[in-house]
């Protein structure tokens, strides 16, 4: 917790920090990458950087840890901490690069509060600085002891590559050497590393939509105006080799036979594949209910698979929304106004950010409890600071 020092001197800075948190998160990535431009090989992105999304999630990280501070002294906030060494651990990240982040983020925050900083305060958030650091070292040294392997990024050799739907791709991977496999929860992800046109490594997580004991499959959509899909879709063949990380992500199938609701939208039913399969593999008798959104029919990458499995759970059931009318299906964008929500289930979400506002506002409008939603979001958390 923060010293009896350090804390009102937080609560007083806490508003100015805060809105000044985007320009010191573009200041710092700014200053860290001029002088360590290797970073953008095989760790950072260069969309996310030039669309500022990385900017966003770190201001709002660190605003939203902070604020916890002050209101919760005597706790940490656990779900964004975990939620936060996954992401790290997929991409091996270690703890002395802690050290490079201090130094460029606090130069950042002495140039964008040059008006204002004092010893004190530039003291008391390195306090919150490692802290946070901290935490997030000790959640990351237990995920990485817990993998099959200290290898926490390893080769896999594609061996599978079929269409799914119309603008996605459905891989299949194997091992590529003998590196122990670490086993994958229903709902986590892998990253990705692919080496650009230019030579340069750029990673991306991508759910496991499916997958055996010794196999990875990862459904990646279509991004025209990205980087890493259209290189995934164009170049990567059969036989070529990839590195993954091992499985992570702490949005994953809770055990038990409570009933569950898992709603998607476009690629965001890959976890939503992920934990069906799982259950056909188990021979559940949960009551499950799938709710999923598209544009058209045939755009639904897991159409059959999840169908398919659908139909091999006793208890579950498919409700399907598409903007372009179908038989058998909702018009529209979903809505959960007409559906009936089994008593005590759990939600899983995962699509684009305003579909899953929509959903967990409107899961929460039907009187389900807030800790029994959970949420799945591709690349940085801008939704972080507003759960």
């Amino acid at each position: 917790m923060l010293s009896p020092q350090s804390l009102p001197l937080i609560e007083a800075t806490l508003p100015l920090v805060g809105e000044r948190m985007p320009q010191i998160a573009q200041n710092f990535y700014g200053r860290m990458l001029t002088a360590h431009p290797e970073l953008f090989d095989g760790l950072f992105s260069r969309s996310n950087q030039k669309s500022g999304t990385q900017q966003q999630a770190l201001a709002g990280s660190i605003a939203v840890f902070a604020t916890y501070l002050v209101t919760n002294p005597e706790t940490t906030p656990e779900a964004m901490l975990s939620r936060i060494a996954h992401k790290h651990v997929s991409l091996d990240i270690r703890p002395e690069q802690y050290d490079v982040v201090y130094k460029y983020l606090f130069e950042a925050i002495a140039d964008e509060l040059s008006d204002v900083i004092t010893a004190e305060i530039a003291g008391a958030w390195t306090e919150v600085y490692w802290l946070m650091a901290h935490a997030l070292i000790k959640m990351e040294k237990g995920l990485y002891a817990g993998a099959a392997s200290d290898r926490p990024l390893a080769p896999w050799v594609v061996t599978g590559k079929e269409a799914a739907g119309t603008d996605a791709i459905t891989f299949t991977l194997e091992p590529a050497d003998d590196t122990p496999v670490t086993p994958s929860l229903p709902g986590q992800y892998v990253s990705v590393t692919v080496r650009m046109p230019d030579g340069i490594r750029q990673v991306r997580q991508y759910s496991l939509s499916a997958g055996t004991a010794t196999t990875r499959v990862f459904t990646t959509k279509l991004d025209a105006d990205g980087e890493v899909s259209p290189a995934l879709h164009r170049d990567v063949q059969i036989g070529d080799t990839l590195i993954l990380s091992n499985p992570c992500g702490d949005i994953t199938l809770a055990e038990g036979d409570s009933p569950l609701v898992l709603a998607s939208a476009g690629i965001g039913c890959t976890p939503s594949a992920s934990i069906l399969r799982s259950l056909v593999d188990g021979a559940s008798k949960r009551e499950v209910l799938v709710l999923h959104a598209e544009s058209t029919l045939e755009s639904w990458a897991l159409r059959e698979q999840m169908r398919e499995d659908v139909a091999l759970l006793e208890t579950a059931e498919l409700e399907l929304w598409l903007e372009t009318p179908s038989d058998g299906a909702h018009n529209g964008f979903m809505s959960l106004e007409n559906v009936v929500i089994p008593e005590n289930a759990s939600v899983y979400l995962c699509g684009p950010l305003p579909f899953m506002r929509s959903l967990r506002a409107q899961a929460l409008e039907s009187g389900i409890p807030a800790e029994r939603i959970h949420y799945e979001i591709f690349g940085p958390d801008l939704w972080l600071a507003s759960v």
